[in-house]
């Protein structure tokens, strides 16, 4: 039997509100003269409040980082590249190595002395408990050397993923990239060349065009290293060299393992290559060509000495030899002979008056006989070249000339010695006493009394440190020379002349940070930093993301709040009543 509750039948569902009862719109009149506060916090106050944290954190993105580098201008490009991406991140880059939470050391493994230099920073930096991450030619070519063990690695051509690396070995883990760059199969020049970097010196750009040769020397690590010849596109280099000029450069540094062989891989050569970037040079700004060896210049001869004329190119070229005995090149496997050498060097110094050329000699290789280094010292006495790199061989582990009968220890210490007195027994640039010349104001000596400043023929000249001449053009009166200097005294009213097409950067300051790399850079942080209060651990926030995670946290919340009360405040009762 129903219940009385039952008996009344409703005609509408409002039938059970009574008279007494307020109206909605009562309701929503009552609620106009109720406004929600909201809490307003001193923003000032908080971020002073809210306390960085500490440098040996685990949370990567905030530590001091120190970078040392050993080697060839190309390994010193390595090394800013890593500099910039980790700055770029938040990663602070400091000289002084006691401060630093990790030591970047980024290895040169053409000698042993560099190679124990290397070892012996990785020693010091463990007694001093620094994380340690390795870079180099050293580690990838034997990354399995004991006193490489439980070390994070970077490869020579992982240099992109630096800021992982580090990341890594920061919370503890060992990391060890050393794969190369291929796509579509194909081994590429190695990482992008638009990446971040922190130049060395702001108005000097050092540009790797390819990476690898094409020889095979016998008594050569970093072959091991960088592998066979990979040569980046004419395009992207001539796109790295515009992009340098807008930050401030005013020189170009040409750099690789073998110049000369460029573009062999990608159908192309280096005088194409050349002639496509004295396009986009500045008046004013110069491009120094870097090492060759001379089997890849005889066939380019005529076009090298046009392009070596060119008022924005140096006259310079280094030129190894090695030695003057062809029967040592052959047990070298350097693909030419010492007649070879001399055409080359003939055929340059006719055609473009006034060159300087640099060589590289080896003393005591395996097999040299007396006979063979008096052919050396003839070629040195005969030539004075102005700049000569004189070495003493030092078997490489792995190679084939450390397997061969070695020459004894004294014999090898004492030939190093007696050329090195026939190159100090001739001064190069007495001659040019007297002349006017222009120059290119770059960078201070080291013992810091001048600046340092080069000429046509990239012969150092120092001239007083007048702060106006950097970065700049300067004619000057040559008055003194050295073994391997000039000096000049500004002409008076000369004019300084700016090659620059902006100002240079800061020392110290990222260069190339491209839109792409910002957006890059921006998506990473975003996707780290979202979470409140604080971004993970894991992530590679920059210091500032970390410092003001909270606060953006903290705005959105009392954004959130707001919106819910105007959305009170505003919208029709009806949306909330059925």
């Amino acid at each position: 039997m129903p219940s009385a509750s039952c008996d009344v039948l409703l005609d509408d569902i409002e039938d059970i509100i009574s008279q007494e009862d307020s109206k909605p719109q009562d309701r929503h009149f009552s609620r106009k003269h109720v406004f929600p506060k909201v809490r307003r916090r001193n923003t000032q106050k908080y971020l002073q409040e809210e306390p960085s944290p500490p440098s040996d954190s685990t949370i990567p993105g905030i530590q001091k980082i120190w970078i040392r580098t050993w080697g060839c201008s190309h390994n010193n490009s390595d090394g800013e590249y890593m500099a910039g991406q980790l700055a770029a991140y938040g990663y602070k880059i400091t000289e002084n190595a006691s401060d630093a939470d990790l030591w970047l050391l980024n290895s040169c493994t053409v000698k042993n002395p560099a190679e124990d230099h290397f070892r012996n920073s990785i020693k010091k930096a463990h007694e001093e408990n620094k994380k340690v991450v390795l870079a180099g030619c050293v580690p990838q070519a034997q990354p399995r050397q004991d006193y490489l063990k439980g070390l994070s690695i970077i490869g020579a051509q992982q240099i992109d993923r630096v800021v992982e690396v580090v990341e890594e070995t920061i919370k503890g883990h060992s990391v060890r990239l050393l794969g190369q760059k291929k796509e579509s199969g194909k081994r590429l020049g190695g990482a992008r060349l638009d990446l971040p970097k922190i130049r060395k010196n702001p108005l000097i750009e050092i540009i790797s065009i390819n990476t690898g040769c094409l020889n095979a020397c016998t008594y050569c690590k970093t072959k091991h290293a960088r592998g066979n010849l990979a040569s980046y596109p004419i395009d992207e280099l001539v796109e790295r060299a515009k992009q340098s000029f807008q930050e401030g450069v005013c020189e170009i540094w040409l750099t690789s393992e073998d110049t000369g062989a460029y573009g062999r891989d990608i159908g192309t050569d280096l005088p194409t290559l050349l002639w496509k970037l004295v396009e986009v040079i500045p008046e004013g700004a110069m491009l120094r060509l870097g090492m060759t060896n001379p089997p890849y210049i005889l066939e380019h001869l005529e076009e090298m000495a046009k392009i070596l004329n060119h008022p924005r190119v140096y006259a310079f070229l280094h030129i190894p030899v090695q030695s003057a005995s062809d029967s040592v090149l052959m047990d070298m496997k350097r693909e030419y002979c010492v007649a070879d050498f001399k055409r080359v060097v003939d055929f340059l110094k006719e055609k473009v008056p006034g060159i300087t050329i640099a060589t590289d000699i080896i003393c005591g290789f395996p097999g040299e006989t007396d006979q063979d280094f008096q052919e050396t010292v003839k070629l040195v006495e005969e030539y004075k070249f102005p700049s000569l790199f004189i070495n003493q061989f030092y078997p490489r582990p792995g190679t084939p000339a450390a397997k061969a009968k070695q020459v004894p220890a004294h014999v090898k210490k004492q030939r190093t010695k007696d050329l090195s007195r026939v190159f100090h027994s001739y001064n190069p640039y007495d001659h040019k006493i007297g002349g006017r010349q222009q120059v290119l104001v770059t960078e201070e000596s080291f013992d810091s009394k001048f600046y340092v400043a080069h000429n046509r023929f990239y012969e150092q000249v120092l001239v007083p440190k007048n702060p106006a001449f950097m970065g700049k053009m300067v004619e000057v009166d040559i008055y003194e020379s050295g073994k391997h200097f000039l000096k000049g005294q500004p002409v008076s009213e000369t004019r300084v002349y700016t090659p620059s097409i902006c100002k240079p950067l800061a020392k110290g300051e990222v260069s190339g940070l491209t839109t792409e790399f910002r957006n890059r850079l921006g998506d990473r942080l975003n996707s780290t930093s979202g979470t409140c209060p604080a971004p993970p651990q894991g992530s590679a926030c920059s210091r500032m993301a970390l410092q003001t995670s909270q606060y953006d946290c903290a705005l959105k919340v009392a954004a959130g709040l707001a919106l819910i009360a105007l959305l009170l405040h505003f919208w029709p009762e009806s949306m909330f009543t059925m």
